[in-house]
């Protein structure tokens, strides 16, 4: 059942610890300022369920993913294009602070981020999805269901998205007679990409990296940023009333760049592991 979240409130004791420790330059969980959480990555937890999928975990934050691939009109503007969508779902069960109910505009906007940097990056190339011009094409959905909820969903989600489609088959077919049949091999989704995001929280006049809830709640700025194996980036979202200099910009994207490139290993990683 979909859900709607409730406002979290901070204690003063969390906040003056959390305000303490980064006059320090550290966190209240004894991270540096940019230092992710351990971050676990499993694939195929529903093997049987789905044509791909994996299980992400940053620190308490765990969120799974399943890939669904099946046959689909294409749409009138994009007849030889496949389709793929990512949605984004918040369960009651992963926070006191979700209750059942239509999603509220973070869910909404975290099934948006997610979607834009798999599709803007190119990640999979939905022209090789086309199984006949104008009349059948591949059709992928990726659903990431957030299962415990401690910050830094974009990470999670997208992460949980990219192994679970880095991992996912589809079924071979081919066309006899102008008919298309489909056959029992199977074959990998046409991957030419690996988005990796990286989403930071400023609090004060500090910058950190990956935040927890409580973290997340107290920041007066948001920035996530996706990047390609290229070092190119391909989406960003800002979110919360506050702002960055030009130089801290400069400074995270830099940051962005390098922290992408090792989560984006960990990632490849996972999935030869979990093959």
């Amino acid at each position: 059942m979909p859900a709607v979240k409730k406002h979290r409130i901070v204690d003063s004791i969390t906040l003056d610890s959390i305000m303490s420790s980064l006059s320090d330059s550290k966190r209240i969980d004894g991270r540096g300022l940019l230092d992710y959480r351990d971050i676990e990555i499993e694939t195929n937890i529903l093997k049987d369920k789905t044509n791909g999928s994996a299980k992400v975990k940053i620190g308490d934050t765990e969120v799974w993913a399943g890939v669904k691939v099946e046959t689909a009109n294409p749409f009138p503007d994009t007849p030889a294009e496949g389709v793929m969508t990512c949605n984004a779902e918040m369960l009651p069960i992963c926070s006191q602070y979700i209750e059942p109910g239509p999603p509220d505009e973070d869910t909404i906007e975290l099934s948006r981020v997610s979607d834009r940097g798999i599709r803007e990056s190119g990640m999979i190339d939905v022209s090789e999805l086309c199984i006949k011009e104008g009349e059948l094409v591949y059709s992928v959905y990726i659903d990431v269901a957030v299962i415990n909820e401690d910050g830094n969903l974009f990470d999670a989600v997208a992460y949980a998205g990219t192994a679970a489609l880095l991992g996912a088959d589809m079924s071979k077919f081919t066309i006899e007679d102008d008919e298309v049949k489909m056959l029992e091999e199977r074959q990998k989704l046409p991957i030419k990409s690996l988005p990796i995001s990286t989403t930071f929280a400023k609090i004060g006049d500090k910058i950190i990296i990956d935040p927890n809830a409580d973290e997340q709640e107290i920041a007066s700025a948001r920035l996530t940023l996706v990047t390609d194996e290229n070092g190119k980036y391909v989406s960003a979202q800002k979110g919360k009333p506050g702002g960055f200099t030009f130089d801290e910009l400069k400074e995270l994207s830099t940051i962005s760049k390098d922290k992408g490139e090792e989560i984006r290993n960990k990632i490849k990683e996972a999935v030869e592991n979990g093959a």
